[in-house]
């Protein structure tokens, strides 16, 4: 049968089931495209490693201290300077030049010089200041990678807390379902006279308790969200969602290789131990002011009343010894000691606190490795007994107290199994943090 012009391609049973197939894959390109959005924990870290304004401050700050190490170059190369005045000056003549006239004149007066100083010997002091703003530029960039790592794990905190967050959240709406479901199951056996009014009065209070749960557990992933965008450096709202990485493999750590990384990495350390060195150099440098330097000054000087100007110059060398200065320079080198002694107890005092922190770790990583055998053990037993509770119920062997009692086990298993997985990694982080090294897992 032809069809007429004006009957729509839509009557076409083909065409139709084209359409209604189109219409049913809408709804999943969203999803597509979320999943295509969800960021890794590393991606998470690189957008804080870029986003984070604490970071980019502390690479000004290491920028400011390398330019104080040009800064102390600069007295050990030569110092040039150059200077021209034009006036007009009044007087006697005798003040104005050798020229013999009668009353006082105003005559102009210009003058040109260039002035040339370079340090000759200074027993090393200048060096030993470059030195010292050397290591103090290294102390900066140490201190930058503390913040750096203080960062990371605040973005692996944010990311395993918002985890767990989607996991207890998964947990309360299969708890809700699951008093539905029982609350169903009571009310069919109230209706046919097989269970008392309070088999179904009891499941509305537990089905009301786990939707309250709920709606905590909602609130919750909301609350990580914000904690994570926060700790990403971002100001908008966060438009991603994040991977399941909760499912790790183990990695195994002894004591002295744990220990032996953080004395070596941890960047705490590193900026002591480069300030020590430059509490050093200053000592040296301040401890020269005792001897004498010797200096080069040289300068050529037009001047005149008019062109052409006369010319002088003068080159020589300056010898400078402080002599008597009030005992300046003893009490700069005894404060500048007492800064270094300073120092050598703080790092005493953080070498002790990094130890304290790796074997803390060490212990919670562990506690947390076994937690997770003893969860999965009592998840399986909570779902055994569940299965069991259901069964009896639906028999009328069992009862309603039975059944609930075994929901609310399941649901404080798998919060447990939640906490224990969150638990190990954070752990695990904690460990990557106080030794400053990226574990890889087995």
């Amino acid at each position: 049968m032809s069809r007429s012009p004006a009957e729509p391609v839509y009557g076409c049973p083909l065409i139709r089931w084209l359409l209604a197939v189109a219409l049913l894959a809408l709804p999943a390109l969203p999803a597509l495209a979320q999943a295509e959005a969800r960021k890794t924990l590393e991606e998470c870290i690189e957008i804080a490693l870029r986003q984070q304004p604490t970071l980019r401050a502390a690479a000004a700050t290491v920028a400011a201290g390398r330019e104080r190490v040009w800064e102390a170059a600069a007295a050990y190369l030569p110092q040039v300077s150059a200077n021209y005045l034009a006036s007009r000056r009044h007087g006697s003549p005798s003040s104005l030049s050798n020229i013999n006239a009668g009353g006082g004149e105003t005559r102009p007066l210009y003058s040109t010089a260039v002035a040339l100083s370079q340090v000759l010997f200074d027993f090393g002091q200048n060096l030993e200041l470059i030195h010292a703003a050397q290591a103090s530029a290294e102390a900066l960039a140490a201190d930058a990678d503390t913040l750096h790592d203080t960062v990371v794990f605040n973005v692996q905190q944010a990311y395993f807390a918002l985890l767990a967050a989607y996991r207890l959240r998964d947990v309360a709406e299969e708890t809700v379902a699951q008093n539905e479901k029982h609350l169903d199951l009571a009310q069919g056996r109230h209706d046919v006279g097989l269970a008392p009014r309070f088999d179904v009065t009891n499941a509305q209070v537990q089905l009301a308790t786990a939707e309250l749960n709920r709606v905590t557990a909602r609130n919750n992933v909301s609350l990580g969200r914000e904690t994570l965008r926060n700790a990403l450096g971002l100001l908008g709202p966060l438009d991603f969602d994040i991977v399941d990485s909760l499912e790790q493999p183990r990695s195994e750590v002894s004591d002295a290789e744990a220990l032996g990384l953080a004395y070596a990495n941890r960047p705490e350390l590193k900026s002591l131990a480069a300030l020590e060195r430059a509490d050093i150099e200053r000592i040296k440098a301040i401890e020269k002011d005792y001897l004498p330097k010797l200096t080069l000054n040289s300068n050529v000087t037009w001047s005149g009343s008019r062109y052409p100007l006369q010319e002088t110059w003068n080159f020589g060398g300056l010898v400078n010894l402080s002599i008597f200065n009030g005992g300046l320079t003893t009490a700069q080198v005894g404060e500048a000691k007492a800064n270094l002694e300073n120092l050598r107890a703080t790092e005493d005092a953080t070498r002790q606190n990094v130890t304290l922190e790796v074997r803390q770790a060490l212990l919670n990583l562990r506690q947390a490795a076994e937690s997770i055998v003893v969860a999965d053990k009592g998840l399986q037993q909570a779902r055994e007994n569940l299965t069991l509770a259901e069964g009896r119920y639906k028999t009328g062997v069992g009862n309603i107290i039975e059944l609930t009692d075994a929901q609310v086990s399941l649901a404080t298993a798998e919060a447990s199994r939640v906490q224990a997985l969150v638990g190990y990694r954070t752990a695990l982080a904690t460990l990557e943090r106080s030794t400053a090294h990226r574990f890889a897992t087995d």
